[in-house]
């Protein structure tokens, strides 16, 4: 745990740096961003192996662990990714505009993890913790859905309704939490929610991108996603305050 936290906090450090060398030289850029990725995989090996000491008997809390460390990771790259398209852009661009965005989103994710650490070793409350870490993952998920920035690969309108079976299960799931509101029934409605919503969003932009799709039933398919996104996250809520 020690461990973990020292690395995540040396982490925000590189972060920091990275942002801040983004109207620096390339070298400096190149040198901020190595840190970054050098740090970032010392984190990986110590969250894995804080996962494995958990024990192979609570399989769930430790996706929960590994689930937060992969948004840290996805927001590092964003972050780099962000930080070489605003090198020596003005101030007030779009380029700007989506480092700092990215930056939040990174800060956002390095905190969860660390949340979700300090949450691990306690029973009471890691089921909620592991919960609120899902509902932030779909909120993000759901901005880069609702992003205009068309998906990479499309796929099948049948592709998309297979995926939609498995919001029928993770809602079943759900429901069933909030009635039993034990930690461990929590914990495993939001490692399914997480996956559910996330390949649902990410199938129904590819769908609605199909060569095939209208562009008036592209736009009603996006609008379906996100109600169905939006509601889900009504549901993950309600079962919070349960």
């Amino acid at each position: 745990r020690e461990g973990i936290l020292k690395t995540a906090k040396a982490l925000v450090e590189d972060t920091k740096v990275l942002v801040q060398n983004a109207t620096a030289s390339q070298e400096k850029l190149a040198q901020a961003a190595q840190s970054s990725v050098s740090t970032i995989t010392h984190l990986a090996e110590v969250v894995k192996l804080g996962a494995a000491s958990l024990g192979s008997e609570d399989p769930e809390t430790q996706v929960v662990l590994i689930n937060a460390m992969k948004d840290v990771a996805k927001a590092l790259a964003d972050l780099i990714s962000a930080t070489k398209a605003a090198a020596g852009k003005a101030g007030d661009g779009p380029a700007v505009y989506q480092l700092k965005n990215s930056a939040k989103v990174m800060v956002t994710n390095v905190t969860s993890l660390l949340k979700t650490v300090k949450a691990v070793e306690d029973e009471a409350t890691k089921g909620t913790r592991a919960l609120e870490a899902t509902i932030e993952h779909i909120r993000q998920e759901l901005a880069v859905f609702s992003s205009s920035v068309p998906p990479a690969k499309t796929s099948t309108p049948e592709d998309f309704i297979r995926m939609t079976k498995g919001i029928t299960m993770a809602t079943a799931k759900a429901v069933a939490a909030g009635n039993s509101c034990q930690q461990e029934d929590v914990i495993a409605t939001a490692n399914l929610s997480r996956r559910a919503i996330a390949d649902m969003l990410h199938t129904c932009k590819e769908a609605a991108y199909h060569p095939e799709v209208s562009a008036d039933v592209r736009q009603r398919a996006l609008r379906f996603g996100r109600e169905c996104a939006d509601g889900y996250l009504e549901l993950l809520e309600h079962v919070l305050v349960v």
